[in-house]
């Protein structure tokens, strides 16, 4: 059997644009901490976006409550960090992380917690049906951020960054922030982790059989409605890991944060394919160049850039960098 050639054309698309950004930002030290800022933003949102695209592309549920996962993981960073203020007040930066990683955790469990029962009473009874699924789960989001309200009140709350991690590393004339080499490295580790898992374990092949004949998987012996049970509380806690690498890097929370996050994410994942974990690895990295280039060069088209990017990737290809087959 020939070997399928792997498609390289989307993955030139993010040094292409970073390529045709230096030019119209002229200072290299400029354009270097911006594409560094940009792939930081883009990790970020791949960590948001994830789980979402996990949860469509195995499942085929298209979750619009997603953004209340994103809040609740970021509000609990809020709290457990809090609780914390000796380590984060450090300027050593291993103290530091002895408090975030602890949150991170903390959120992801709690988010993974709330996605078990977002998917027993909200989505089971809608499988199948996506403008139900849609209604039904644009109106979890609203009571989950109500919900909040009622345990942490609907004032802005601040989620500075720990002291350690304040601060940049000078590369020439260039300064890149201490905390978006930190979120470039979470991402890659996450995008690595979700690759190994659905690539190379029994897990991720009984997943991926399960889409294609959920039948035959199950003749087989496996429960394949636990391993999607599964599929969605790890796409939740994904959300909440998310949750506190978006709070940390805008040093707020709010509880609509989720809600407000939620269009970045949809864009991520059309321009990706969707369904597609590499797709929405490329599709993130060029939301985030694309907003922090622009939003140097002409702040007013920052709002639309994004969608501009959209377009032009749709028409390219209207299934996405990497459509999922079938889909």
């Amino acid at each position: 059997m020939k070997k399928l050639d792997f498609d390289w054309k989307p993955l030139a698309l993010v040094p292409l644009l970073a390529v045709l950004a230096l030019p119209l930002v002229g200072s290299p030290s400029t354009w270097l901490t911006l594409t560094v800022a940009g792939l930081a933003m883009g990790m970020i949102v791949f960590i948001i976006a994830s789980g979402l695209t996990l949860v469509f592309g195995l499942m085929d549920v298209l979750n619009f409550g997603h953004g209340v996962f994103i809040a609740l993981g970021a509000f609990v960073a809020t709290t457990v960090m809090g609780s914390m203020g000796d380590w984060t007040g450090s300027t050593e930066l291993w103290r530091n992380l002895v408090a975030v990683f602890p949150a991170m955790l903390v959120a992801m469990a709690v988010a993974g917690a709330l996605g078990l029962a977002f998917e027993r009473f909200i989505v089971r009874p809608v499988y199948g049906q996506h403008l139900k699924q849609i209604l039904i789960t644009m109106g979890g989001m609203i009571i989950g951020e109500e919900l909040i309200k009622v345990v942490w009140g609907p004032a802005q709350i601040p989620l500075p960054l720990p002291e350690g991690m304040r601060g940049a590393v000078l590369l020439g004339d260039a300064a890149i922030e201490k905390y978006r080499l930190m979120a470039v490295v979470v991402g890659l580790v996450v995008f690595a982790a979700l690759a190994w898992v659905l690539g190379r374990t029994k897990i991720g092949l009984l997943i991926r059989a399960g889409v294609q004949d959920r039948e035959m998987v199950e003749s087989l012996g496996y429960r394949i409605k636990r391993l999607f049970i599964g599929v969605f509380v790890v796409g939740s806690a994904l959300a909440g890991l998310g949750g506190v690498m978006w709070g940390l890097y805008q040093q707020t929370v709010t509880p609509q944060m989720g809600a407000q996050v939620n269009v970045l994410i949809f864009i991520v994942i059309i321009i990706g394919g969707l369904g597609s974990t590499g797709g929405a690895l490329i599709g993130a990295l060029l939301v985030g160049l694309m907003a922090n280039y622009t939003g140097f060069l002409v702040p007013k088209v920052a709002l639309f850039s994004n969608i501009a990017l959209m377009v032009a990737i749709l028409l390219w290809r209207p299934q996405g960098v990497y459509p999922v087959a079938n889909r």
